[in-house]
């Protein structure tokens, strides 16, 4: 039996906010120095000791190019880990590497749309999907999804009626901001719907190692009836902290489909750097245990945020996340709700994301008084930015 004297401190417990405010953190040197930011998605924890040793030994090897083809041992990991998720059999020009997601977002509506087209997705969602669509001069078919008493789900008679007319779906799978992953019925579901209506699909699948529950994840592809149609887009750098690294993927078990869109893009596209393959090779390989412990925690930021709400907030409403580090919390019922953001930052000294950013504009305004809140940082400082905002609320009437 371990003695609990000599157990080494989780180093996600033991964060200093000085440290984290170094001047190449966009995240802590937006705002003030009193203020804690909870807002844009990476965590403040320190990254995977084997990512580190990789890159370290990286630059003892020299910065040329790395294999502009692709990086036979990165494709072969990524492989492996996508065959758990039910994405089998993929070609080896099925896998194409990116700088981002974001890009590839970009690509998929560039290459499969046309402008003036409809680009259908679901709200609230991650802004570059509506960026992404009303940039390139395509129109942005959004159906909200519905607030029930069991989560948010999936409005198909909307849904469907949106899909009329319009030749891609940007999915969100899990979804950012909401946290659902979507079930194996709804994914069926949803399957039915694009066969049906002939669309592509553009899935962004980025937050799918961070998972907070057990259950296996299942990639929307992973049904062969949808894969000659189906663009997923992966990368590492929410599941292991590392953004600053700018590198993704673009998948499909159609080789010709990915070929188009890279096509498309051009040299606009750009390639991935030599340290983020080393990086994402590194996170495959040997970044499973320090993922683990990271998703536990995790688990248990989640667990007191929920705990919180509903003792100190009952007013509010907050569904389970069940993955990213990320609560969308609907804080309409408060006499603030029309400047939420603007009043946490001014009253509370915490930097959260405001509602409306996850809507195009149709539906921004039944967002208002949401905000998007990252829970990735140590439990002290949760519970320091919870106490503030309880403070600021009780001050307001609330």
């Amino acid at each position: 039996m371990t003695d609990a004297r000599f157990e080494a401190p989780n180093p996600r417990d033991t964060l200093d906010p000085a440290a984290l405010r170094h001047p190449d953190s966009f995240k802590w040197t937006l705002y003030p120095e009193d203020v804690i930011p909870l807002w844009i998605a990476d965590m403040d924890y320190p990254v995977a000791p084997p990512i580190v040793a990789a890159l370290q030994d990286r630059l003892a090897h020299g910065l040329g190019y790395a294999q502009l083809l692709g990086d036979p041992a990165l494709k072969a990991a990524l492989s492996a880990k996508l065959a758990g998720q039910g994405l089998t059999g993929l070609p080896p020009e099925g896998i194409t590497f990116l700088p981002g997601v974001v890009p590839g977002i970009y690509a998929a509506v560039h290459a499969l749309t046309s402008p003036g087209e409809l680009v259908v997705t679901m709200t609230p969602v991650y802004h570059p999907f509506h960026l992404a669509i009303t940039d390139q001069g395509r129109r942005v078919s959004g159906v909200a999804l519905r607030d029930t008493e069991g989560g948010y789900e999936i409005n198909w008679a909307a849904l469907d009626a949106a899909s009329r007319g319009a030749r891609l779906l940007l999915l969100c799978h899990p979804h950012n901001p909401t946290g659902r992953v979507w079930t194996a019925d709804e994914l069926r579901r949803l399957r039915d719907l694009v066969l049906a209506r002939d669309l592509f699909v553009m899935s962004d699948e980025l937050h799918a190692d961070l998972r907070l529950s057990a259950e296996p994840f299942e990639a929307f592809a992973a049904d062969p009836r949808v894969q000659s149609r189906t663009l997923t887009l992966t990368g590492p750098c929410k599941a292991y902290n590392t953004a600053g690294l700018g590198i993704g993927a673009m998948i499909s078990h159609n080789a010709a489909l990915v070929g188009r869109v890279r096509a498309a893009a051009g040299g606009l596209m750009g390639h991935e750097s030599a340290l983020s393959v080393t990086m994402w090779r590194a996170a495959l390989q040997e970044g499973g245990p320090w993922l683990q412990d990271t998703l536990a925690y995790l688990r248990g930021n989640r667990d007191l945020l929920l705990e919180y709400v509903r003792e100190h907030w009952p007013w509010a409403r907050l569904h389970t996340p069940q993955a990213t580090y990320l609560a969308w919390l609907d804080l309409r019922a408060h006499p603030r709700a029309g400047d939420m953001q603007a009043f946490l930052l001014d009253e509370a000294r915490v930097a959260v994301h405001d509602g409306p950013v996850f809507a195009h504009e149709a539906h921004k305004a039944q967002y208002q008084g949401f905000i998007r809140l990252n829970f990735a940082t140590s439990r002290e400082l949760l519970q320091e930015a919870l106490a503030r905002m309880n403070r600021a609320f009780g001050e307001a009437g609330m």
